[in-house]
């Protein structure tokens, strides 16, 4: 891999980071809440009074979205490639129970809780995960996007099918992850912003022929329609139309959609992570996904200096030795 692979790689992962600590003091909140507490968001702020989730975080402080692809990059690199549902199981809850040790209500969500207390009631690991939907799989899906071409996707689809089994097996859980991991990793080969969100939705298409089938709007169509539309408002009526048409709910026909057309609108990355951190809902899995598919299509330049400096700083992440684990897996 090049020089400039590795800065892609490396600006998709800082860029789900970023993301995701811009939309944590927002997160579940509404727009009209969120700008009452905070005004506009231009940068790291502190957890606020309504923020319940998060409550008490300061500034900078990244979530479950980062720290489950953290997670997940590390299985990556130990399994040479493959992952253990088994012990992906178990490195999930571990993380939960000392998230409830520290207090924390940022926990894990709906589908992964359900899918793992089915799997600790002896449900196989291909049916624990059929009832997930939402947007879990996709937010934590950047390190597969890191270590997998597409220059195969129906094989690529396979490897992100393996990482989302035990949570979201079903067609719009992978689907949406495949869209997100898709995207990503067409950046870190190389490929423009526009291009590699065309093979988001060609990834979306092979995914939804994945997993157990539950019904909800198809992901690659809800794409080839939300991306155009949201071009074709003005800068001003974007986010009412992300908000109220779209939506920001933690449905990944939701959510991720609307991550994927923020990235494919943005003139500046990091003022679309600042937009989708304000638009209420799901605010940090939507800039966390918006950032991972803008660092990969355009490299760490493009993510202020301080904001990292503080990421790092805030976070005590140490993202290049995951990079380059995963690109090793790419090679």
């Amino acid at each position: 891999m090049s020089a400039v692979d590795r800065d892609r790689a490396l600006a998709a992962f800082e860029g789900l980071a970023l993301g995701d600590a811009l939309g944590m003091p927002t997160q579940s909140m509404s727009r009209t809440e969120i700008a009452e507490d905070y005004g506009r968001i231009t940068g790291f702020v502190d957890a606020g009074p309504r923020q319940r989730i998060a409550r008490g975080m300061a500034a900078g402080s990244i979530t479950d979205d980062t720290e489950q692809a953290v997670l997940l990059a590390h299985l990556l690199i130990e399994g040479g490639g493959t992952i253990d549902v088994n012990t992906f199981a178990r490195r999930l809850l571990d993380w939960e129970r000392t998230m409830e040790a520290e207090g924390s209500l940022d926990l894990l969500g709906p589908s992964t809780k359900a899918a793992l207390q089915r799997l600790g009631e002896g449900v196989p690991a291909s049916e624990a995960g059929r009832f997930g939907t939402t947007n879990g799989a996709a937010m934590r899906i950047a390190p597969v996007g890191i270590a997998v071409g597409v220059e195969s996707i129906p094989r690529f689809v396979d490897a992100v099918a393996q990482t989302s089994e035990v949570t979201h097996n079903t067609t719009l859980g992978i689907a949406s992850a495949s869209a997100v991991g898709a995207a990503v990793s067409a950046g870190v080969a190389g490929a423009g912003l526009a291009d590699a969100l065309d093979v988001a939705v060609a990834a979306a298409e092979v995914g939804a022929t994945r997993g157990h089938w539950i019904a909800g709007g198809d992901i690659a169509a809800r794409l080839r329609w939300a991306i155009p539309y949201i071009a074709s408002l003005g800068e001003n009526a974007r986010a009412d139309a992300l908000s109220e048409v779209i939506g920001t709910s933690v449905a990944s026909q939701e959510s991720v959609v609307a991550a994927l057309a923020i990235a494919a609108v943005s003139e500046h990355p990091w003022d679309a992570l600042c937009l989708a951190a304000g638009l209420g809902g799901d605010t940090d899995t939507i800039a966390a996904i918006a950032g991972a598919v803008l660092g990969a299509t355009h490299g760490t330049t493009v993510w202020p200096a301080r904001e990292r400096a503080a990421l790092v700083r805030v976070n005590r992440l140490d993202l290049p030795p995951l990079v380059d684990g995963l690109l090793a897996l790419r090679r």
